[in-house]
Parts: structure tokens; sequence; C-alpha cells
């Protein structure tokens, strides 16, 4: 019988275990495959989870060196995750494409775009004050200088969050329980609107919704790239602030995970669309007869699972008719900072979905996830909302 991989004598008895033990799970049944974008739009066996899991084992066991080559395979995945829901051995591929990049991040620093934008994520106060600028100098800005979209102004009720003040929300007087809302990093700014909405739909529900102070960015973006200590110092800051709220919803499916993981064990973390979903019989709509085009991100369908929700609740409005986007490689290509660090590729794997959204005659687009609306928002013309806040607009009081 051969020694065990990881705890073999020699050379590789110091190596770390982790991606090895990952990436064993792999049976190379090749399923995995059509369900990956990467692989979809490039049709080569390195550019798809099966390959980038034998190139991960192979250098933690040190069977073969790192390669520039290697590392943009790497690089490239998407982290959609669309390969375990598919695969038969039940392969946790998140895991370990996270621990894969922590080992390739000790090797290789990043670039100045990635430290930035992970600079700024993790500290609130600079990061409004930086898209606050932003908002103002956008209409002068060139086009290729407006890597996002122009930041909606502030109104007195969407400001909730901004803050970060409990005491800024108003006192719904219910006894339907109270929940803390987590609001992110760029979401402060950009999703003031879809709070507001949020507030107005779990007041009809006779919820009471807080907003703790002192919360951070989630974490994801910086552990998708690696940075495991700057992850975990943003999930500790986040179990200080909401730790004793007991319920604790989120807004955007790309958040979802990180924040479940730092509350595990401490308060129960769901997905607002999931939430309302469960109070829906509290709640009227009504009639709209209107088309949209839902957009369901891939970590809506393959990490947080509200996409049910999401269509039980849209299926609450009468009249509504709802556009699939499901045309071109199965993802956005927004990737948390991907959109902005090769935004030439992002846009490859968005133009399928816009084209199919601009030609259904759909009047809006929805999308549960703020990175993926922010990225289609580049692109098209189409309003862009969240499926709580049209669902807010549809509310009968």
């Amino acid at each position: 019988m051969p020694p065990d991989r990881l705890t073999a004598p020699g050379p590789l008895a110091n190596r770390p275990g982790r991606v090895v033990a990952l990436a064993d799970q792999c049976v190379q049944c090749g399923l995995c495959l059509p369900a990956c974008p990467t692989y979809r739009f490039h049709q080569l066996e390195t550019e798809s989870p099966r390959g980038r899991i034998a190139l991960a084992r192979a250098w933690a066991l040190e069977i073969v060196p790192p390669t520039p080559a290697g590392d943009t395979h790497l690089d490239h995945c998407l982290g959609c995750r669309r390969c375990e829901v598919v695969c038969p051995a039940g392969v946790q591929y998140g895991p370990l494409l996270v621990e894969a990049r922590s080992q390739q991040r000790e090797r290789r620093a990043p670039g100045w775009k990635q430290r930035g934008l992970e600079w700024v994520a993790a500290r609130p106060g600079a990061l409004d004050m930086l898209l606050g600028l932003y908002r103002l100098v956008f209409p002068i800005l060139p086009r290729s200088l407006r890597p996002l979209p122009r930041p909606p102004a502030p109104t007195a009720l969407a400001e909730i969050g901004t803050r970060q003040d409990s005491t800024a929300l108003p006192a719904f007087d219910h006894s339907g329980g109270r929940v803390a809302l987590f609001v992110g990093c760029v979401a402060r700014v950009y999703e003031t609107g879809l709070r507001a909405a949020l507030l107005k739909l779990c007041a009809a529900a006779g919820i009471t919704v807080v907003v703790p102070r002192g919360q951070a960015c989630c974490g994801s973006l910086h552990a998708h790239a690696g940075n495991a200590a700057d992850a975990q110092r943003l999930a500790a800051c986040n179990r200080a602030a909401l730790g004793d709220t007991g319920t604790v919803l989120t807004l955007a499916s790309g958040c979802h995970e990180a924040v479940a993981d730092a509350m595990h064990g401490i308060a129960d973390t769901h997905d607002a669309l999931d939430f309302i979903a469960r109070h829906a019989h509290q709640l009227r709509f009504r009639a709209s007869r209107e088309r949209i085009a839902l957009h369901l991100p891939c970590t809506q369908r393959t990490v947080v699972r509200s996409d049910l929700a999401t269509r039980a609740l849209l299926a609450r409005v009468p009249g509504l008719e709802i556009v699939d986007l499901d045309a071109g490689f199965g993802c956005c290509g927004a990737a948390g900072t991907q959109m902005l660090a090769d935004p030439g590729r992002a846009a490859a794997y968005r133009r399928p979905l816009l084209e199919q959204s601009e030609g259904s005659g759909a009047t809006r687009l929805l999308s549960a996830n703020i990175g993926c609306r922010l990225h289609f928002a580049n692109g098209t013309r189409l309003p862009l909302q969240h499926p709580l806040e049209f669902l807010a607009e549809c509310l009968d009081p």
C-alpha cells in the first residue's frame, strides 16, 4: 500500500495538506466541465474545475513548479461554484479555491489594483468618501474612467445604514420580531434604496429592522483573492457588531456565506429574500402588467439557494411576466473584483445576457447580487433593481 500523501516522509511531509485533501475528493469524471462558465468560454481543460483541481494539487505536492500560465488559469476562475452543484462526489470546490489562492498569494503578491480594492473595501469611511467624490465628478469623466455606474443620490430614509446607527431606524411598533441587517461595503452607498425597500416590506410584515454600528465588509473579496488574514479580521469585526442580534439578514447573495460563517453559532443568518418569503402570507401585492428580466446570480443558485424564494415572491404579483436570463456561459462575469481587474473579459461574459434582456422587451432587470447589478448597469440602459425593490413598489398597503 502506498504511503499516505499527507504524511509521506521526505519533502512532502512539510507541505500543507488541506489543498491535497480537498483535491482528492475529485474523481475526475468531468461532469463539471459543461457547468463551468470559463470552460464553456475557452473550451480548455485548464480552464475547467477539473483542470484547476489537478493544478492546485500538483502545486501543493510540488510535482510541478508554479508558472505564470498556471497562475492565469487559477486567476480566471469566477468562483461561481456551479461545479459543486453537479459534482457527484461532493467536491468542496469553493474552500479548495480559497485555499489554493491563499497559497498562491504567499509566493506572488497581488497587483496594485487588487490591493487598492481590498484596502478601501475594508475601510467604510474612506470608501464612502471615495464614492461620494466619484458621484460628483462622474458626469465629466471619460467612459474609460467609469468602472462603476454613478452612485445614487442619498435621501433621508434611504441613508439608513450608511451611518451604521441603529437609532436611525424608525421604531416600528409591531410584535412580529426584531432582526439586524448586514449592510456591506460598496452597498452602503449603492443600496440605499434597497434598504428602504426592505424596511417597507418588513414593516408590512410586522418586523422591526435595526442596523447595528461597527459593521465592516463581509471579507469575500479578500478571501477569494487569498487574503485570509484580512478576511478573518473583517469577520471578527462583524461578529462583534452583529453577534448579539439573534437574526441577521443579508441583501447580497455574494456576501451571504461570509456573513453566515462569521455568525456561525452566535446568530442565525438569512438571505432577505428567504426571510421575506417566509412572511409573504402577511403581504399583499398589486397587479403589474409588466415584463421583467430576471437574473439569478451564481451565488444565489449555488450557495445561498434563495432562487426558489425569489420566484415564489415574484409569483405573488398578479399579471407579472418574467423572462429568465439564461444566455451565454452561465455567469455574468462580475465575480467580485474581476469586473474591475479585467473589465474586457468580464464584459465578454456579460454580453449575451444583456443582448437577451434587451431583446426580450423587458422594462427592467432584476438581480439579487450587488456585484452583478453594478456590472450590468455599466452595459445597459435598463433599470436595475434587487427583486425586493420591485416587490416593495408593488406592495399593496
